[in-house]
């Protein structure tokens, strides 16, 4: 998503020019180029798939919604299988239209994750709950914290069910160390993003990602908290950004990776 302007091929290629072995996919494209194509693509190019995302969006009421949902997650799953990724991320869902109750969302979290779980397991798979930062709570992710993450991937398996750790939801939590030390002593840190926190906000928020560096974050601190909890995985930059994306996806790429060698131990 860093690169979306860059097709599936020109990815790989990108990748191996410059000497990036993981990438974590999107469904979008995959499902776009073809999961079964993207998965020969990727193989071929000697790439690793760490992360498929993203699933989830579990808290419709509406019963057909919910089991639509459910239906849409299993094909995700089926997909990560697929690509040769042993984890799904999730972005929860927000509150659906005319209700204010944030518990009752919740509690529709676990509800598809019981249903959910066991089928990834099954198809060694786990998934990812991402905490967003609050102000998506309304209508992306009632999830705001990993303590309520691990609220929720506790009551299931770790190899079913854990948390993403991503530094621009989290960095401004006091309790996320020690949330970060939780997860890890569970087992239960799937995967680990780095964003950069940058201000003034673009209208609309979902595209305010900072590139590497140029926000408020100490990428290096966080990068420590996960390792001291035992987290040996990839790192994933995850950059939702118009400026970027207006520009040449191979310089941001490489601009990325550079930041990212700079900006990291």
């Amino acid at each position: 998503m860093t690169v979306k302007q860059l097709s599936l091929p020109e990815l790989v290629d990108t990748c191996r020019e410059l000497g990036v072995g993981n990438v974590g996919l999107w469904r979008e494209p995959v499902q776009s180029y073809g999961v079964e194509e993207t998965a020969k693509l990727v193989r071929d190019a000697g790439l690793t798939v760490t992360t498929l995302c993203r699933g989830g969006f579990f808290t419709a009421i509406d019963p057909e919604e919910r089991a639509a949902a459910l239906a849409d997650n299993r094909r995700a799953i089926d997909e990560a299988a697929t690509l040769g990724t042993d984890t799904l991320v999730l972005v929860s869902g927000g509150l659906p239209a005319g209700s204010k109750d944030l518990h009752g969302a919740r509690e529709r979290i676990a509800d598809a994750l019981a249903e959910l779980g066991p089928y990834a397991e099954s198809n060694g798979v786990r998934l990812a709950i991402e905490p967003l930062h609050p102000m998506y709570a309304s209508d992306r992710c009632v999830v705001s914290t990993l303590a309520q993450a691990l609220d929720i991937a506790e009551r299931f398996p770790a190899q079913q069910v854990g948390v993403t750790v991503d530094t621009y939801h989290i960095w401004w939590d006091d309790h996320a160390p020690a949330q970060i030390a939780r997860a890890g002593a569970g087992g239960r840190i799937h995967t680990f993003q780095l964003a950069d926190w940058t201000t003034p906000l673009p209208e609309g928020v979902l595209t305010g990602r900072g590139q590497i560096g140029d926000g408020s974050i100490d990428m290096r601190e966080w990068q420590r908290h996960v390792e001291a909890a035992g987290y040996t995985g990839a790192i994933e930059v995850e950059l939702f950004n118009d400026i970027l994306w207006a520009r040449d996806g191979r310089e941001v790429l490489a601009e990325t990776a550079e930041r990212f060698v700079a900006h990291t131990d």
